[in-house]
């Protein structure tokens, strides 16, 4: 299956300069996964030692934050848009 996923900003380094990148999974851990697999260094800056997403990290499928639906276990559909934001503090 393939999704597509939104990187931000401060992690297109990883990819490249590249804003989304193509990967594999049918749910938000898997394409997770994948992402590490093709682009090192994503899983230390998006996951806590705890293996959960960092706090201030936001993982949006269908523009719905994953920690409302299921998490990680979240389901992606084929051709889903999964969205990786960074949580912006400020006023």
């Amino acid at each position: 299956m393939a999704v597509t996923v939104r990187i931000p900003t401060t992690l297109r380094t990883l990819t490249g300069g590249t804003s989304s990148v193509d990967v594999a999974g049918t749910n938000v851990g898997e394409v997770l996964a994948s992402l590490e697999e093709a682009y090192p260094g994503f899983r230390e800056r998006i996951f806590g030692d705890d293996g959960q997403l960092r706090r201030f990290v936001n993982v949006f499928v269908s523009d719905e934050d994953v920690r409302y639906l299921d998490g990680l276990s979240t389901p992606v559909p084929d051709g889903e848009t999964v969205a990786i934001v960074p949580a912006v503090a400020g006023g």
